[in-house]
């Protein structure tokens, strides 16, 4: 008895989510087809990460010489709350097929939305957004590129609290009223910095003005359904609003600094942020910086496309030149990302490894991807020949998860070395 007291005591202070002994009975597996031992290696590891706490639920997906090599799920969607025993008759199970916030992982797939649009003569990346969003030239916006927000150029990195009133985001004109009121920092900015949520409004009113359609409706014609993805879209229909797993705050409590540095990056503190997330509104929305809901499965798949140069089971979605430009380096080194603190190395629109240590692993110079708050990877490594995605629904910052996280995420690049 004493024991399970201090074991509670515990899980309220770390904020730490029960789990059961059998990890069988909360796994789901889906369509593995060239499943490995390589993929129950990584498999084992995920379950490390689960056995922290700190995840309610864990997505992932591998997909390794264009086959699906993982596809798993663990833990729960919804019924979960750290500090408490787990109670199964309030638990809703995590599967395979259980749709998942990407967070910030969503500004690649807004990314190749805009590069899609500039394959289709729709926009030039290099125009200045003035020039398809009348009155964004004011207070000093008026050379600002399209292709600058991408790379975090622009100075764009702090968004007005009003902003974050979720009954705005089916007004399309105010959001866009609300981005030409911006005011940018330093520009051109000497160094990245980092726009959490602005750019993915920016876009928005760009593709409304220059097509005369919300990212929603290009990324679903012109990018989901042409792959024949399950859920991958900027939000989901009110039908589906209670399938979406929850996301969950996790971890020791934000201290004075790191919860100013949060703000700092997010615009709102990092508990209201989460708040947020789960509400309908938020997940009916357009918020193309935060809010694209899919499976770790499909977002394998979207990887395995751009890893193939555009095309995924004959099916070409993206023309080779315009996957190439997408993943040009904005600089040849990692730099100081002014907003988040440490060193990034950006394209338009994705985070590039390095041949030291990047947020996909050690020495992949190639790869590509986005990462998302708090735990969520998605990555292609063409040296590795692997396609990935690593949801999860805990959003901690400190708390027991990072040691086998870090052994996760170098793990992959260990169990699919280079070729």
């Amino acid at each position: 008895m004493g024991i399970t007291l201090v074991d509670d005591a515990i899980g309220l202070v770390t904020r730490r989510c029960s789990t059961p002994s059998d990890l069988a009975s909360v796994t789901d597996i889906g369509d593995e087809p060239a499943a490995s031992d390589a993929g129950e290696e990584v498999w084992a590891l995920v379950e490390d990460v689960y056995r922290s706490g700190m995840h309610p639920g864990i997505q992932v997906a591998i997909r390794h010489g264009g086959e699906v090599a993982l596809d798993r799920a663990i833990g729960q969607a919804r019924g979960v709350h750290p500090g408490r025993r787990f109670d199964p008759s309030d638990a809703v199970r995590l599967t395979v097929d259980t749709p998942v916030n990407l967070f910030s992982a969503a500004k690649a797939v807004t990314a190749m939305t805009m590069h899609k649009l500039e394959e289709m003569g729709e926009l030039d990346l290099d125009d200045t957004i003035a020039r398809h969003v009348p009155g964004f030239e004011a207070h000093g916006k008026a050379d600002i590129t399209i292709r600058q927000v991408l790379s975090h150029r622009a100075g764009l990195s702090t968004l007005p609290g009003e902003a974050f009133d979720l009954d705005l985001l089916t007004d399309h004109h105010e959001v866009e009223r609300i981005v030409c009121e911006l005011r940018p920092g330093v520009f051109p900015s000497p160094a990245p910095e980092y726009h959490a949520v602005t750019g993915g409004f920016v876009m928005e009113a760009v593709t409304q003005r220059a097509t005369g359609r919300s990212l929603r409706d290009v990324l679903a014609k012109e990018i989901k359904e042409p792959l024949r993805l399950g859920c991958f879209d900027f939000g989901v229909t009110g039908d589906v609003v209670d399938d979406v797993a929850l996301n969950v705050e996790t971890g020791l409590p934000l201290g004075p600094v790191t919860g100013f540095f949060m703000k700092r990056v997010l615009g709102k503190p990092w508990g209201e942020v989460l708040e947020m997330s789960n509400d309908r509104r938020f997940l009916e929305g357009v918020i193309p910086s935060g809010n694209v809901i899919v499976t770790a499965r499909d977002t394998a798949a979207f990887y395995q496309c751009v890893l193939n140069g555009g095309i995924l089971d004959d099916v070409r979605v993206f023309e080779t030149e315009t996957v190439e430009r997408s993943l040009e380096p904005t600089h040849d080194d990692m730099v100081m990302d002014r907003v988040l603190g440490f060193p990034v190395r950006y394209a338009s629109g994705f985070m590039l490894g390095t041949e030291s240590f990047s947020p996909f692993g050690w020495n992949c110079p190639d790869a590509f991807g986005h990462i998302g708050m708090s735990n969520l990877f998605t990555w292609a490594d063409p040296a590795r020949g692997i396609a990935v995605a690593v949801l999860t629904t805990g959003k901690p910052l400190i708390g027991t998860h990072i040691p086998p996280l870090v052994k996760l995420i170098g793990g992959i690049g260990s169990a699919f070395p280079a070729e």
